[in-house]
């Protein structure tokens, strides 16, 4: 799990943002703008999804009218200074999440017709983390396969403890033909992609594994395992970005003390962050951080150059902050 400064979500619609100005000049021809800005060595900035508020039981406030998935992607797509859209609700109940994110898929395809001339690269490239890989090896490659053949551009490995464990991911991500372990169906990934499936499975392969490939992951580590093995994990072949789970670290640093409170060991919690960030510096492998309007100018200056940012006004602030910080 990222920081728990992301938005209250809801699994009705899996929502999103887009891509900023245009990709740098030197990689026109990218179709994935995350990839054109890592290449670039450029910071790059996603926001959570907007999503319908949660109503909790009892409950007096009268709730916001609902949104469609249409509607949220249509509102996601419309912010365009951020870099890609980032969906966490497979995480938790894969099923519930991949319906719910089908109907958002379509809905983003919807908006960037609307959008049609706005970029030679695509509009709102979509990230969405995955469950462990380790629990299950084969139904973890199956639903990874059923998430690119929704068109995502990203998957994010959630709770990496091994290098395996990464490895197993990258090759669910490849097809067969390339090497890897993704069957061969495409689903509706060329239509998001707007190209024929030919052209699609030519183009689905993983950055920077193949320099051509328009695919790209992030890997999430969060345990003291995890942390433990955190340097063979950024060695890999095929990372893309490296992250602490700084909200699910925050826990794991964190003990209970006699009178029932939790009582963060914020040294040890930062020790944390900063051991991946080093592994990311040792093997040169970019590093994300889970930011807000109050932290992201000092973790830019950290070292941290790829973000994921809470949905919402300070979330929007954060992302202007960055922006800035960068001379983007």
């Amino acid at each position: 799990m990222f920081y728990a400064t992301n938005p209250i979500r809801t699994v009705v619609a899996a929502g999103a943002l887009l891509v900023c100005t245009a990709a740098p000049s030197a990689a026109q021809s990218r179709l994935n703008p995350v990839i054109s800005l890592l290449e670039a060595k450029q910071p790059v900035f996603g926001l959570y999804a907007p999503a319908n508020p949660r109503v909790r039981p009892g409950a007096s406030a009268v709730p916001a009218a609902v949104k469609s998935a249409d509607q949220l992607a249509a509102e996601a797509v419309g912010f365009t200074r951020a870099d890609y859209i980032f969906d966490g609700t497979m995480e938790g109940n894969f099923d519930r999440g991949y319906a719910s994110f089908t109907d958002f898929a379509a809905g983003v395809s919807k908006a960037r017709a609307a959008h049609a001339g706005h970029s030679a690269s695509m509009m709102a490239p979509l990230f969405v983390k995955t469950p462990g890989i380790a629990a299950n090896p084969e139904l973890a490659r199956e639903r990874i396969g059923r998430q690119l053949d929704l068109g995502v551009n990203g998957i994010v490995f959630v709770d990496v403890e091994t290098a395996d464990e990464l490895r197993a991911g990258i090759a669910a991500m490849r097809f067969t033909s390339q090497g890897g372990t993704r069957a061969e169906s495409v689903g509706s990934a060329p239509a998001q992609w707007g190209m024929s499936a030919d052209a699609y499975k030519q183009k689905a392969d993983v950055w920077p594994l193949n320099k051509n490939g328009e695919l790209v992951n992030f890997a999430i580590v969060e345990s003291k395992v995890g942390l433990a093995n955190v340097r063979e994990i950024a060695a890999v072949p095929g990372i893309g970005v490296l992250f602490p789970g700084a909200g699910t670290l925050r826990g794991v640093f964190s003990t209970t003390n006699a009178s029932g409170q939790r009582q963060l060991d914020a040294e040890a919690w930062e020790a944390a962050i900063q051991q991946v960030l080093a592994a990311c510096k040792e093997f040169n492998v970019p590093c994300g951080y889970p930011a807000n309007d109050a932290d992201i100018e000092m973790r830019m200056q950290q070292g941290f150059s790829v973000f994921v940012i809470g949905w919402g006004e300070p979330g929007f602030r954060a992302v202007e902050l960055g922006r800035k910080k960068a001379g983007r």
